[in-house]
């Protein structure tokens, strides 16, 4: 086994966030020695979230065996994800912006036993269906619970209940037309069907108006796969809306924006 100096780009403050949450929950259930301090196993977890080094690489690196490395990160995003907002929390935020941006990802997965459910004819391969909102600026602030990837865009939104709560909070949100019928508050692009064959030169002008807003909303998607265990999960698919959520607190942490 060969071994090299690495650099991780997340700041100082991630680092001292997530040990310190560590820190506070050994000292609640009254944890005794460990292999790893808080520190220690605080950067072992973001290594395996933004790299997506596998266990048996973090093992070797930080002298400790697979199991116990897969126990520790298991642990860490546990805790950051019972942190994360849920869709009130985040749509009360959101109503202090001028309007959000709403768009859907999908995180790739493994290949399971069951796997009609998560297969996406859209991207044509399988996976989880994420939900996220963008402010104007296009920064993430807020990731829903993964659904399987054979859900619909809308439908994946009404599922975890963010239009009704955008809606029921007046949020302007402009989105794709995958959210075509969703109503409320959202707004979507002109669209031609059979009854509609041609868009009139002001239909034309609004779309690409309505197109330069949510372009800005594509850096959130790009945002989250910076992430790289999100490149493609290699975990059970259940385990997915806790990746998500505990990489969403990380990264508020990271750009200085978590309010807890």
């Amino acid at each position: 086994m060969l071994f090299y100096r690495a650099a991780l780009p997340l700041s100082r403050r991630t680092l001292t966030f997530l040990s310190g949450l560590i820190r506070r929950h050994r000292r609640r259930i009254g944890s005794r020695w460990r292999r790893l301090n808080p520190g220690q196993q605080a950067l072992l977890t973001l290594v395996h979230l933004r790299k997506g080094e596998p266990f048996t690489e973090l093992a070797e690196g930080f002298a400790v065996g697979a199991t116990t490395a897969w126990r520790y990160v298991r642990e860490s995003v546990d805790l950051m994800a019972a942190l994360a907002d849920n869709v009130h929390a985040a749509v009360k935020r959101a109503a202090r912006l001028a309007y959000t941006i709403l768009d859907g990802t999908l995180i790739p997965i493994d290949r399971v036993a069951d796997e009609r459910p998560y297969y996406s004819g859209k991207h044509k391969q399988h996976g989880m269906n994420i939900q996220l909102l963008a402010d104007p600026m296009g920064r993430l602030t807020w990731a829903s619970p993964a659904l399987p990837g054979a859900v619909h865009d809308v439908t994946a939104a009404r599922k975890v209940g963010l239009i009704d709560a955008v809606t029921g909070a007046g949020v302007t949100t402009f989105a794709d037309k995958g959210y075509q019928g969703a109503g409320g508050t959202i707004r979507t692009p002109f669209k031609r069907h059979r009854h509609r064959p041609w868009l009139s030169r002001g239909q034309r002008d609004v779309n690409r108006s309505h197109a330069r807003i949510r372009a800005i909303g594509e850096r959130a998607v790009a945002i989250l796969k910076t992430w790289k265990l999100l490149t493609k999960l290699r975990c059970c698919p259940h385990r997915a809306t806790a990746l998500v959520q505990a990489i969403l607190v990380l990264q508020l942490v990271e750009e200085d924006r978590y309010s807890g």
